[in-house]
């Protein structure tokens, strides 16, 4: 019987895992650094949940089913909705601002294509309950520092203001329905189709123009003073591009200007308040997002308290090859720093002592499990790029010392067993 993995998943093996986690230790030592926690939700969740976010169509996109209880149930497709429901059921008393990251997979029944899996990675934060626009520049401030730390240089943050094109609608009178499907076409940047569908639904021809005018500006803050004169006559507009031009001061203020104004930014969801951001990554071609994120208003759909919510979301898989691909990240761990090698077999019971030694120590230490020849031995430390071998002889053993052999150089010197993990931990630092 040949059982293959599910379509769509994918098994990780030894190099990719080091790579995978390496990325993810370093996302969270940022995330804390700003002072964010770490929460965990189910893996499944009541369908209800998704539906009452997206809409029944969301059904034909997920993996949902019935458990033994006759109880509709779904595997998450995405956080943002999981971290909504934990704030209801444990958080709404606590202090504000709340600030939570979260790691995890993701489940969504699609065509398995070229970046695009049936089980997927994310790696986000919800920063609940803070003003705006400064916890929104904190945010984008906090993903861009990951970014950076991962050594990453290609990369592009856009930030809009979904409340200027929502200005312009608001009043030309245009329904709130109608808005919604208006600014979803926006926001696959279908230009054309976006020009039929506002002739299709008669939107006046001045309100058409300044829609368009509005999401082709693209730029840095030079972009501020073009839209100000489009919008205006928009008193509404007018405050979302002063909210957009307080939250760049603030993001200048923390140290963060390599932005840039995009006001073709939109959701198509209504939960969506005001400042919405995107982050592009040239090295990843056509599909070059890996993260999206905003402030909206979805606790308050779900039957919870009016508190607005900040947040991002890396698509971690995308953020992995993005990493591959950049000259510049940062190399990774090596598995093995130490290999401890008995010279006889004789020797063995002494060598699995001096590698507990240095795992103690926190060192990173493999030692001869097979019986191999030293030769050998020395071949496969090579093989895993280990910095130094520790020879475990008889003669040194009985003047309480063990041979360091430095890989690179081939320097041998005794070193008194007592003293050996310090001595380890030097060279390393050193090196």
């Amino acid at each position: 019987m040949d059982i293959q993995r599910p379509r769509g998943t994918r098994d990780f093996l030894f190099e990719e895992m080091k790579e995978r986690k390496e990325i993810e230790t370093t996302l969270r030592r940022v995330f804390e650094t700003y002072g964010y926690g770490e929460i965990k939700t189910p893996l499944f969740e009541d369908l209800a949940l998704f539906t009452k976010k997206s809409g029944e169509g969301i059904v034909e996109q997920i993996y949902n089913f019935q458990d033994k209880g006759g109880r509709d149930l779904a595997l998450r497709p995405e956080l943002t909705a999981p971290v909504a429901r934990l704030y209801i059921n444990e958080l709404q008393k606590s202090p504000k601002p709340l600030k939570m990251y979260y790691f995890g997979s993701c489940f969504r029944y699609e065509r398995p294509q070229k970046g695009r899996w049936r089980q997927f990675w994310q790696m986000g934060c919800e920063l609940i309950g803070g003003k705006s626009p400064e916890s929104e520049a904190e945010i984008i401030t906090m993903a861009a520092h990951s970014l950076e730390e991962l050594g990453l240089t290609d990369f592009e943050i856009h930030i809009g203001n979904l409340g200027i094109i929502r200005g312009i609608l608001d009043q030309a009178d245009v329904e709130k329905g109608v808005q919604d499907i208006i600014m979803a076409i926006i926001d696959k940047g279908e230009i054309d189709e976006l020009l039929k569908t506002l002739n299709e639904l008669k939107i006046d021809p001045k309100t058409s123009e300044i829609l368009l005018t509005l999401v082709g500006l693209v730029g840095h803050r030079e972009i501020i003073k073009e839209a100000s004169e489009v919008i205006k006559d928009s008193p509404e507009s007018v405050e979302a591009l002063e909210e957009l031009e307080e939250l760049l001061d603030i993001l200048e203020a923390f140290g963060f200007s390599n932005y840039t104004v995009n006001l073709g930014i939109a959701r198509g969801l209504d939960y969506y308040s005001g400042i919405v951001f995107e982050i592009y990554a040239r090295s990843l071609g056509a599909q070059k997002q890996i993260s999206g994120g905003g402030t909206y208003n979805l606790i308050e759909i779900f039957g919870g308290e009016k508190v607005e919510s900040t947040g991002f979301a890396f698509g971690f898989d995308r953020l992995v090859e993005c990493v591959r691909l950049c000259e510049g990240a940062k190399s990774l761990p090596k598995t093995v720093d130490v290999y401890v090698a008995p010279i006889s077999k004789e020797l063995k019971l002494k060598a699995f002592e001096v590698a507990q030694i240095l795992r103690k120590n926190s060192i990173k230490t493999e030692v001869d499990l097979m019986g191999r020849k030293l030769k050998k031995i020395l071949s496969l430390a090579n093989n895993l790029q280990a910095d130094y071998v520790i020879l475990v002889g008889e003669r040194d053993l009985e003047e309480g010392k063990v041979t360091v052999k430095d890989m690179e150089s081939g320097k041998q010197e005794l070193v008194e067993i007592e003293s050996l993990a310090q001595e380890i931990k030097e060279l390393l630092k050193a090196d």
